[in-house]
């Protein structure tokens, strides 16, 4: 039994052991060599013998492969980590050394010559595949390849254990509180979390960990000063403690992307990733960072100026620069002053479920479809099946399918959305399984998953969310549609393999139905008396939305220059001055505070966790947010709830993929390019 490479798209996931790891993922292997030698010595020169064939022959073992990455993000175990770094360098060179074979190169050009008539989506997955081909060594001498495949291994290997160190040096770390009066200020519902956490480990008192909504509620609303500097200084030393420092790695991470991208004939690494995105270049994507900081820096430095007068007023003393671990706390008193509002009181009208619901109902409005939750559980190992029940990995995942108008399932996918000691931090969208297209012209389920680290149910009370964290549901959630709704013939063309500063459209798109109250009212129900959220505290919530978006708009700015200055650098980076280096590169974007702090290089699991990941790409959010904001604006004229705009952005935009150009999927829905001024307008940032 090889539970891994099993092809079912219902996965048993309690089958799938650590011990299963290394012989199914060395045995697919095995299965691609055979199959690849196959299309260099036996298929003939055409699309289908070679491409076709080509994305075949890897469907089965990158299947498995995600299942591996998936448990590892989800439930980690030292027998699993040890399995899987075990496996990693392996799969790691049999993938990159396939786009550097040479037998193999050569029968794909043949092929692409002899079919130069193919168009349409044929022409651009040969286009594609080829352009990979090229991008990963393929034209390289003998000793570039050899020496590409040991950065590619060296990388692959250093980018595991940075995760690594982050989720190890985020769960190493807690502390329990047993003097209440320390915790003055902080939400009933974060104290009661907190309460449940030391109960869960046997201790009394209040326990605090430095997932997210465990110390955010103390950066932001604990009056006690001295603990929010220790929670801060916990959060800042993730990543930088022993024995979980990342330095080293990062600096080591850096030099080999930019050896790789020389060694492919790329000046430097942004250059090299982005030569297929929208950006094309990192000078370009630079640019672009740069362009909306000079737009928005005025009325950046106008707010922290006006919240180090408002501070120095509240607390009458003179204006002075704020200390680091008090500007979350200060700028949610000014808030909650301006505008009469404490997001806290928006948790009642957020149960999970209700939101999971709610967020259901705008899909089936805007695109036709019904969700339907399937009965699932967590099997013990050995554990007997039960007819009609879907496996799941833990306890609290549910799992759901998805159907069309005429009631054809779309896919399946599962939600995961607490913390839990043995999963890493953030929140994501992963799609374990794209569909294919079968003899009939029908297409086998889309299989995916969302996932986050919530709020989570207390008891018997449900989870409560922040209206952030509903926010993030719908984020991720908008990722899923991507990918479920995908039906281009081709995988690799299929869903979210999309330039990557394309893929967050459609999830941030998601994100604006949270502020409509058309779309509030349907959801926004008092867990407990079932009224509907007022309509007063929704217009305070939106009110207060644009509060500060100058510096939220520049922190975000702050990261996508931190990305590309750190590849774009020619100099290599020493430990001892790299993050003066960073403050250098972040003048201007960051605000000027009590004291020096060191940058979140050594947690940045988006810029670090992988071998590519966000790296020199984490620009996209605001690119892609620029595409948001205006392609939301169809939606604002024509009706939010506008089920033809709403079938035309399935059509023209989720559902295609990679099957064209980013620039014309977004010109084919709105009819025009893309308006650079509308995220402006939005965040209230341009009259």
């Amino acid at each position: 039994m090889n539970p891994f490479l099993n092809d079912d798209e219902i996965i048993s996931w309690s089958s799938l052991k650590p011990e299963h790891v290394v012989p199914d993922i060395t045995l697919g292997i095995a299965r691609v060599k055979e199959q690849i030698e196959n299309i260099i010595h036996h298929s003939s020169a055409t699309y289908e013998g070679c491409f076709v064939a080509f994305e075949k022959a890897l469907e089965e073992l990158s299947y498995a492969w995600r299942k591996v990455t998936h448990l590892s993000s989800v439930s980690d175990s030292p027998k699993l980590r040890a399995a899987m770094n075990e496996m990693l360098p392996l799969v790691s060179d049999f993938f990159n050394g396939l786009y550097i074979n040479n037998d193999l190169w050569e029968k794909f050009e043949q092929a692409y010559r002899a079919e130069a008539l193919r168009s349409g989506l044929q022409r651009r997955h040969m286009d594609e595949i080829r352009t990979s081909f090229v991008q990963n060594g393929a034209e390289l001498s003998a000793e570039k390849k050899s020496d590409l495949v040991e950065v590619n291994r060296k990388l692959a290997k250093l980018c595991k254990k940075f995760s690594d160190n982050v989720l190890d040096g985020t769960h190493a770390w807690d502390v329990i509180v047993r003097d209440e009066n320390k915790l003055r200020g902080l939400p009933v519902s974060a104290l009661a979390a907190a309460k449940a956490s030391a109960q869960s480990k046997g201790e009394d008192g209040w326990r605090f960990t430095l997932t997210a909504p465990s110390y955010i509620p103390v950066l932001q609303h604990c009056e006690n000063s001295d603990f929010r500097k220790e929670i801060w200084f916990a959060i800042n030393g993730v990543g930088r403690e022993e024995p979980y420092n990342n330095l080293s790695n990062v600096i080591e991470i850096l030099g080999l992307r930019k050896k790789q991208a020389q060694l492919l004939g790329h000046q430097n690494f942004p250059d090299y990733v982005l030569s297929r995105r929208m950006a094309k270049s990192g000078s370009k994507a630079l640019d672009f960072v740069e362009s909306l900081h000079a737009k928005v820096q005025t009325q950046f430095v106008s707010e922290i100026e006006s919240l180090e007068e408002w501070v120095a007023a509240y607390k009458g003393e003179e204006i002075a620069k704020l200390d680091p671990w008090d500007v979350g706390f200060y700028a949610e008193k000014k808030r909650q002053q301006l505008y009469s509002f404490d997001d806290e009181v928006l948790r009642p009208y957020f149960p999970v479920d209700s939101v999971l619901s709610g967020l259901f109902a705008v899909a089936t409005k805007l695109y036709g479809v019904t969700i339907s939750e399937l009965p699932s559980r967590c099997y013990a190992d050995g554990e007997a099946r039960e007819e009609g029940i879907f496996e799941v990995w833990h306890d609290s995942v549910r799992a759901y399918a998805l159907y069309d108008e005429d009631k054809t399932q779309l896919g399946l996918f599962y939600t995961d959305w607490f913390p839990r000691e043995t999963k890493r931090g953030g929140a994501w969208m992963n799609p374990l399984r794209s569909c294919t297209q079968q003899a009939d012209g029908s297409f086998s389920l889309n299989v995916g998953l969302i996932a986050g680290n919530m709020t989570a149910p207390i008891g018997d009370q449900p989870a409560l969310l922040k209206h952030r964290e509903v926010v993030t549901i719908f984020h991720e959630f908008g990722h899923l549609l991507h990918h479920l709704f995908g039906n281009v013939p081709v995988p690799t063309l299929n869903g979210t393999h999309v330039a990557w500063d394309f893929v967050e459209l459609p999830s941030q798109i998601m994100e604006n139905w949270c502020w409509e109250p058309a779309a509030l009212t349907r959801f926004a129900k008092h867990h407990k008396t079932g009224e509907e959220i007022p309509a007063e505290l929704i217009e305070k919530m939106k009110r207060a939305k644009n509060f500060h978006s100058a510096f939220a708009m520049m922190r975000q700015l702050a990261f996508g220059k931190l990305d590309l200055e750190l590849h774009l650098s020619e100099k290599e980076f020493e430990q001892e001055h790299i993050d003066t280096q960073i403050a250098a590169f972040l003048q201007g974007y960051t605000p000027e505070l009590s004291q020096e702090t060191t940058s979140n290089i050594c947690r940045f699991g988006h810029l670090f966790s992988g071998p590519v990941a966000y790296a020199s790409g984490y620009y996209s959010y605001k690119w892609a947010e620029v595409l948001d904001a205006d392609a939301f604006s169809r939606f604002q004229k024509e009706g939010i709830f506008n089920r033809e705009v709403g079938q035309e952005f399935r059509d023209l935009v989720l559902s295609r993929g990679n099957s064209a150009p980013p620039e014309m999927l977004f010109a084919s829905f709105m009819g025009r390019e893309p308006d650079s001024e509308a995220l402006l307008r939005r965040s209230g940032l341009m009259k």
